[in-house]
């Protein structure tokens, strides 16, 4: 897989290049600014582009925003978003108007190699990947009634574990549960939502942003 790396940190950039490269990857590029990553994305078209949520010359969302006009401007390329911060609002930015080939993790969580391998193969397979502590957060605010409601316990678990980005076999390996079992609750999912006959993986995001929105 081709990738392209951002960050004005050039320890951080560094360090997940040699961490990438020793994994298999094909690191084509790597940038200190938004401007930087647009013109190494236009040039090499990887894969898949990880980029800091802030970088200069502000420090505040330039990386987010280049992230977004990476993927309406080139749909077959990804991007993982990584922040020091758990930054929720900048999390349902991204996946609300990028659902698909689109991640934000913790930079703390991508020191774990398997991790970051993991989440870059979902989003070169089309997925979305959010951080687990920002799943907790979204869902954990304060809300009014919603179709959510209607859920049980374990239908609340799978689509926990599908708004982190997890496949049905993972969810069947990490709650124990048979792939016709999961299918099952996925079609309840679905169902509870109110949504419709689409593409699987379309259902699967709007049912993701169901909830994070509930």
């Amino acid at each position: 897989m081709r990738v392209v790396i951002a960050d004005d940190e050039t320890l951080l950039r560094e360090g997940l290049a040699s961490l990438l490269s020793e994994a298999g990857f094909d690191v084509v590029g790597k940038a200190g600014t938004a401007e930087e990553l647009l013109r190494r994305v236009e040039l090499a078209r990887p894969d898949v582009a990880i980029v800091d949520i802030r970088m200069p010359p502000t420090h505040s969302d330039e990386g987010l925003t280049a992230a977004s006009r990476i993927r309406s401007a080139h749909p077959a390329v990804g991007v993982l978003v990584l922040s020091h911060h758990v930054e929720s609002r900048y999390a349902m930015r991204l996946l609300e108007e990028h659902p698909e080939r689109s991640g934000y993790l913790l930079k703390e969580r991508v020191s774990d190699v398997a991790v970051l391998v993991d989440a870059l193969e979902r989003i070169h397979d089309g997925e979305c990947v959010l951080d687990p502590t920002i799943v907790a957060r979204l869902v954990g605010r304060a809300r009014e009634d919603s179709p959510l409601d209607e859920l049980t316990g374990r239908e609340r678990e799978v689509l926990s574990l599908m708004a982190e980005g997890h496949s049905n076999d993972a969810i069947c390996r990490k709650l124990y549960l048979s792939p016709k079992t999961v299918e099952t609750h996925v079609r309840h999912i679905l169902l509870k939502l109110g949504i419709g006959e689409t593409p699987d993986y379309h259902r699967r995001v709007l049912a993701v942003l169901a909830y994070l929105r509930g």
